[in-house]
């Protein structure tokens, strides 16, 4: 059953704070790419945009329709860490990185991000360890389907690492991004086998083995 989101959570949170930064990641299980964080700062409101859901319930259509209508409903960027990044300090990490790459562009863009209250989804904090002084964070396990501004931050990631992935799918052909993302898709996995790795997987990933080996445009 699809579940709407709403701003329950969001409403509590700007008793206290008058912004909401609801944060949410992508990619975090693909082979190759960046994991992405979106960090989406919201003020208060009462209405989630019609047809905002779990980017995962969502259609890569769906997404693409409602991230532009999510921007204009509040503030958003997204962070992004690469596959080398990923390799050379593991994915929570890399994580948090992301995480404070997209709040460092919020406040590029004006959101005083030390005053707000983050909303991220989850039960582990893995946003705190890199950040350079501590904020508000509040955990909350499935974020992504209850509440919109955390809705918000995974669509616009969603669709903005999606993107990335196809443009990166025109640049190394044969392993097909422009349809799995990275993620171990069976056209992926053969495609590492017979065409080795390129600089965008996430080598430490892949099996060592002898099956993988590194292609000339690694």
């Amino acid at each position: 059953m699809t579940v709407d989101p709403t701003l329950e959570v969001e409403t509590g949170l700007w008793d206290r704070r008058p912004l909401v930064i609801g944060m949410d990641e992508v990619g975090r299980g693909a082979l190759a790419g960046p994991v992405s964080v979106g960090a989406f700062a919201l003020t208060r409101c009462d209405v989630v945009p019609e047809g905002l859901r779990d980017s995962k319930a969502m259609t890569a259509k769906a997404r693409e329709r409602t991230a532009p209508i999510v921007r204009e409903w509040g503030i958003a960027a997204v962070g992004h860490a690469s596959a080398a990044e990923i390799d050379a300090v593991g994915i929570m990490a890399a994580l948090a990185i992301a995480g404070r790459r997209a709040l460092e562009e919020l406040h590029a863009a004006g959101v005083d991000v030390v005053s707000s209250a983050l909303l991220l989804d989850g039960s582990h904090d893995w946003l705190s360890p890199r950040l350079r002084r501590p904020l508000a964070i509040t955990l909350r396990p499935k974020a992504d389907r209850d509440c919109g501004s955390v809705a918000g931050a995974a669509c616009v990631a969603k669709v903005e690492r999606d993107a990335l992935m196809v443009a990166h799918d025109a640049e190394h052909p044969g392993y097909g991004w422009a349809s799995n993302k990275g993620y171990a898709a069976a056209v992926h996995m053969d495609a590492i086998r017979t065409l080795g790795a390129t600089r965008l997987h996430r080598r430490t990933w892949l099996k060592s083995d002898g099956a993988v080996r590194a292609s000339a445009a690694a």
